[in-house]
């Protein structure tokens, strides 16, 4: 995936600054509110804090919250760049932690090279954090600072930049050494690198059962031997009473092969010498120290890791500190011990052994994973991986006697975890990853615009779709050359001049000289980008459009009716939202085509959106909404709706489908349990099918404004091919989510 430094630091710097913001999780919005938030009524948790200390996990936000600390001396690949300038990566961290564990953050950059200032100002935040994440310092500064702080205080405190790698390499290094057929204690280790993350990854590794005797490490001066003088405390732990001259004689013969230092400093040859099945783990980033291709093509039996996402077994710390964390944070740990990190070493190499469901098959193009030498940890983006090192965490905390609380009921744990997920927000991610696994031809009839072109580079930059442009080729190409892309990633037509225009006119006058059209006005037509578009994908010229980011609504939807048509039995389009909470999903329909509905209307609306449900790997769960509870009301309205859901049960017995019943009763499983323990639903539904337009236009605009819900859409449903129609003035990333989901219907009507 290409980033250029543009869309980076507009990344940054569109909307609101960076990348976090702090929001309240309590209602303020009435005097008494007000009251209860700050004075008079904050007193009374402080009273209660003041008499029990430990209360402030029960009435503060401490029992989530992290501070991710740094001085900006070792960021990234960057070095000593200050701590202004290591914000953004600080604020990254943060996101991660929410994305991953749900963990909330605060990053503090701390304008201080002085180990003793860094260790007081971390002492002194204590009241404040649950957990302290200790980021890009240098070594070996930050094995002072990490120690003293965990033997002065009472919270955990973790040096990601040590424990993170070491842990996640530690997991791969035991599945790759059975892979290799090999113990443990008898591989003979070769380490480049003698900093923070080498020093920490060899003590875990010798944890695990390897031999302290068999590692041999070398810094920017060569061999750490005994009889250098030069070796700081911690690198002596490491010195050896053999001498190698160079690092190829050190990895001549050797079983492992463990990188982190420097890209390119490893060739071909050094490879060539190593012991058979040989395990190279070369996480310098974003160069490793040899590339994945040049390393394999020299020795087949290799079992080889990087940093990188694009080569198989990567390296990434997002495996580990956000799910320790959690695991710590949830027995209110008071510190995170060699043993909870050994527990999730433990947990990750389990896990790259266990099945791979399918939608992490999904999310990475559709290739299956299987535990072998392309396969030896977990993916990041595993959601399994939350709920395997959590646990295992929390539990060795418990064991060890770190933990102040105590998890009774693990598989009621596993499911809050879950919950802290919000497995439903991954829906487009799946999109993405779907398309990605087989690119379709996307028309884009507004191919001037800006945005158009920018969605449209991306998506081919992604390898989401491959792009159609219509429009005036010489403005499209200026356009093009501006922003900085490659011609070659576009396809551009201008209908006014094509040569297809013809054949589409007659085309289009075979279908409509019985409705009205003449070939004249069919020749004038096929000049309008839009029905040029519809044509283009009715004759299989494109698989999908994309359009309406200029025009309304009826004018889009109405060319693409006339040229493509509805879908063989189906008598209605409609239209339908994807609305994410902050914890579901949900899809409204219809929301866009149809004013008032039939019973036999709504019933194929509602079978549209549980197959548009589907694409997305949820499983639907459909009520037909009113403002009755199954007969409560007699009116033609309701019974429009519950004659609807008849006609749903005989079309289409395989979906879970229920109602007349108002929109609360639908989202609430405490409502279906108690008072209509009776209905098929069960539990909460994930699609809602609104009685007519009103209703579902109203709300899903009122969700995206008041509630604050993400919508992606309209996904229009009911064509014979793929068309969707943006909202005017759609995002950048609107579009190329719409386009993902666009491909995503061309590969299922196509089969793929």
């Amino acid at each position: 995936m290409k980033i250029r430094v543009e869309d980076a630091l507009d990344y940054h710097s569109q909307g609101r600054k960076g990348k976090i913001e702090v929001v309240s999780t309590k209602p303020c919005l009435t005097s008494r509110d007000l009251s209860l938030a700050y004075t008079p009524g904050v007193a009374e948790p402080c009273r209660e804090i003041e008499k029990n200390p430990d209360d402030v996990y029960k009435y503060t936000a401490k029992g989530n919250l992290v501070a991710v600390v740094s001085n900006g001396t070792a960021v990234l690949g960057l070095g000593d760049i200050g701590p202004a300038a290591g914000k953004p990566v600080m604020e990254g961290k943060g996101v991660l932690f929410k994305r991953f564990a749900d963990i909330d953050v605060f990053d503090l950059e701390l304008k201080s090279k002085d180990p003793k200032e860094i260790i007081r100002a971390v002492q002194l935040l204590e009241p404040t954090f649950g957990g302290i994440n200790l980021e890009d310092i240098k070594a070996p500064e930050c094995f002072e600072i990490e120690e003293t702080l965990k033997e002065t205080m009472n919270i955990p405190v973790f040096h990601d930049d040590q424990h993170g790698t070491a842990i996640i390499s530690c997991a791969a290094l035991i599945n790759a050494a059975e892979v290799a057929g090999k113990k443990l204690a008898d591989l003979k280790i070769v380490v480049n690198g003698a900093g923070a993350a080498a020093i920490s990854c060899c003590k875990l590794y010798v944890r695990a059962g390897a031999s302290l005797e068999n590692i041999v490490m070398f810094d920017t001066k060569g061999c750490l031997t005994k009889k250098r003088t030069d070796l700081n405390k911690y690198k002596q732990g490491f010195a050896t009473d053999k001498e190698y001259s160079s690092l190829k004689e050190a990895m001549t013969g050797a079983d492992v092969f463990v990188g982190l230092s420097i890209g390119g400093i490893v060739k071909k040859d050094m490879i060539k010498v190593m012991a058979p099945n040989p395990i190279v783990f070369a996480m310098a980033n974003p160069d490793p120290e040899i590339m994945y291709d040049e390393a394999v093509s020299v020795r087949d039996d290799i079992i080889m890791a990087t940093g990188r996402s694009d080569f198989p077994n990567q390296v990434n710390n997002v495996l580990g500190f956000p799910f320790i964390f959690r695991g710590a944070l949830d027995v209110r740990a008071s510190a995170i011990n060699e043993e909870m990190k050994m527990a999730a070493v433990r947990a990750l190499a389990e896990l790259a052994k266990k099945k791979v469901p399918e939608m992490v098959i999904n999310a990475y193009g559709g290739s299956d994973f299987k535990f072998g030498k392309e396969y030896i940890i977990p993916k990041p983006f595993d959601p399994r991986v939350l709920w395997f090192v959590a646990p295992a965490v929390a539990k060795a905390a418990i064991a060890t006697g770190v933990a102040r609380i105590q998890i009774d009921d693990w598989d009621a744990y596993e499911e809050q975890l879950k919950e802290r997920l919000g497995l439903s927000k991954e829906i487009i991610r799946v999109a993405i990853h779907k398309a990605q696994k087989n690119p379709r031809r996307v028309v884009y009839p507004e191919g001037e615009e800006e945005k158009i072109i920018r969605a449209a580079h991306v998506s081919f930059s992604d390898n989401i779709a491959k792009p159609i442009l219509l429009g005036n080729k010489a403005i499209i190409k200026k356009n093009i050359e501006n922003l900085g892309y490659d011609q070659k990633e576009f396809e551009v037509y201008d209908p006014e001049n094509c040569e297809r225009g013809p054949k589409y006119a007659s085309e289009f006058y075979a279908k409509r000289y019985r409705k009205g059209a003449t070939l004249k006005e069919a020749s004038e037509l096929m000049k309008n980008s839009v029905y040029y578009g519809s044509m283009m994908v009715e004759k299989n010229d494109a698989d999908a459009m994309i359009c309406g980011l200029t025009s309304n609504y009826p004018n889009t939807i109405k060319p693409a009716l006339q040229c493509i048509g509805i879908k063989e039995g189906l008598k209605v389009v409609s239209g339908l939202y994807i609305v994410v909470t902050k914890k579901d999903v949900f899809f409204f329909a219809d929301t866009t085509v149809n004013v008032n509905p039939t019973s036999s209307e709504l019933a194929e609306i509602a079978i549209s959106a549980a197959d548009t449900a589907r694409a997305f790997d949820v499983e639907p769960k459909v009520a037909m909404l009113s403002f009755s509870n199954f007969g409560s009301a007699k009116y033609p309205e309701t019974t429009k709706v519950k004659d609807a859901v008849k006609i749903v049960h005989t079309l289409r017995p395989d979906l879970i489908v229920d109602g007349e019943m108002q929109a609360d009763t639908a989202v609430m499983t405490q409502i279906l349990e108690n008072d209509y323990p009776f209905s098929v639903l069960k539990s909460k539904a994930n699609i809602l099918i609104f009685p007519d337009l009103n209703s579902g236009n109203i709300a899903y605009k009122l969700m995206a404004r008041i509630g604050e819900a993400t919508v992606i859409g309209p996904v229009l449903m009911g064509m014979k091919k793929p068309v969707h129609v943006l909202q005017r003035g759609a995002t950048v990333d609107d579009i190329i989510n719409m386009t993902a989901i666009a491909v995503l219907e061309a590969n299922r009507k196509l089969k793929v």
